[in-house]
C-alpha cells in the first residue's frame, strides 16, 4: 500500500465551513484501501473454508462414491448447516464445495490461489 502524507490546512471558521479536502481525501483513500484489503482477506478465507467443507464431505461421506447415498447426506447436512448458518450452505452450494475439492485436491493450491482471486467490489460500493 502506498503511504501518503497528510497535509494540514489553515483552521476553518464555522461561518465559512469548508471541508479540509486534502486531509479528507487522504482519509477516504486510507479507509477504502483498508476495506479492499479486508475484503480480499475475507474472500480468501471463505474460499479455503468452502474447499475444506467440500474436502471433508468428499473424504468422509462420499468416499465410496454411492451417488444416492451422497445426495441424501448432502441434503441432510445442508438442512442442518443452512438452519444455523444461512442459505450459503444449500444443497447446490455444498455440491459446488465438493466440486471445488475435486478440482483442486490439495489445500496448499487452494490457499495460494485464493489470495489471487479478484472479487473486489467497485469503489462506489465500498461506501455503503
Amino acid at each position: 500500500m502506498k503511504k501518503r502524507m497528510i497535509t494540514t490546512m489553515a483552521p476553518v471558521t464555522v461561518a465559512g465551513a469548508r471541508e479540509p479536502e486534502p486531509l479528507l481525501t487522504d482519509l477516504r483513500e486510507l479507509i477504502l484501501a483498508t476495506r479492499q484489503t479486508v475484503a480480499r482477506g475475507v474472500n480468501a478465507a471463505m474460499v479455503v473454508l468452502h474447499w475444506q467443507i467440500g474436502h471433508r464431505i468428499r473424504k468422509v461421506v462420499l468416499r465410496e462414491k454411492r451417488a444416492e447415498y451422497g445426495k441424501e447426506i448432502l441434503a441432510t447436512v445442508s438442512k442442518e448447516l443452512a438452519g444455523g448458518f444461512g442459505r450459503g450452505f444449500s444443497w447446490p452450494n455444498l455440491s459446488r464445495m465438493v466440486a471445488l475439492a475435486e478440482a483442486f485436491p490439495g489445500e496448499r493450491i487452494v490457499t495460494t490461489l485464493s489470495r489471487h482471486l479478484g472479487w473486489e467490489r467497485q469503489r462506489k460500493d465500498l461506501h455503503t
